[in-house]
């Protein structure tokens, strides 16, 4: 059996997110149609993670074993024929047999990007928020590196089924930063994990933070154990990619 270890990129524009959901097109669930169509049986592909409906993906990591001898360029060329054309296979490599994409990752990276101009290009419509409405740029600069460190991310997290589990929701940012690039504003956030809907919220506070309706140390406040509420809101999924995921050499 081997253990093969894929990177994928996606328009999820189409798509209910990555996990597999019945009668819904997911990521998850077109690779493993493709994957069980090479194999011949039913393949179970792990990623390393879940992104939300809409949610776009430059470099997504995935695992899954089979027993098929087939050399990796041509799995990869496979791969790609019979996936939706929204959906590549970037890169294959073995990996080994107790890998796991999302237990063994050990920082994910993600953008957002903020169309600012009145006018938003039809063919940008799809990967970027249009919020062509006044703020404060340079606040939310400001803003943006208070979510650096490790914090009780509570407060920017939808709820999810995982709750009863009590699992902790404490997490380490290494980096978040704000700029502008022409006519974008994109965020880019890099943590050692992230919540559901949290890069969202987070970017959410952000833009409040750019209408003067909050500031650094009210952002620290949420940040705090034991804050009631919830901050945000959560903006559009569009705007979202994940850039990459790490893992140890």
């Amino acid at each position: 059996m081997r253990r093969i270890r894929i990177t994928v990129a996606y328009d999820g524009t189409e798509y209910h997110g990555w996990q597999v959901q019945p009668g819904l097109a997911t990521i998850q669930g077109e690779l493993t149609k493709a994957l069980s169509e090479i194999e011949g049986r039913l393949v179970d592909v792990a990623g390393s993670g879940r992104t939300d409906a809409g949610v776009h993906a430059l470099a997504q990591v995935a695992a899954f074993s089979i027993e098929n001898p087939i050399p990796l360029v041509n799995l990869r060329r496979a791969l790609n024929r019979l996936l939706p054309r929204a959906i590549r296979v970037t890169s294959v490599e073995e990996a080994e047999q107790g890998f796991h994409p999302r237990h063994h990752a050990t920082a994910k990276t993600y953008e957002y990007h903020l169309w600012r101009e009145e006018i938003c290009p039809p063919m940008r419509r799809l990967y970027v928020c249009h919020f062509p409405y006044p703020l404060d740029e340079a606040r939310m600069t400001e803003c943006a590196a208070a979510f650096e460190g490790e914090h009780d991310f509570t407060a920017f997290a939808a709820a999810d089924e995982k709750d009863e589990l009590g699992a902790s929701k404490v997490r380490m940012i290494f980096d978040s930063h704000i700029w502008r690039e022409g006519d974008e504003l994109i965020y880019r956030v890099r943590g050692s994990g992230f919540l559901k809907h949290m890069v969202r919220m987070m970017m959410g506070t952000l833009v409040e933070a750019g209408k003067g309706n909050l500031d650094r140390a009210g952002i620290e406040t949420r940040l705090q154990p034991g804050f009631a509420g919830k901050s945000g809101p959560a903006m559009p999924a569009n705007g979202l990619c994940l850039i990459s995921v790490e893992y140890e050499r």
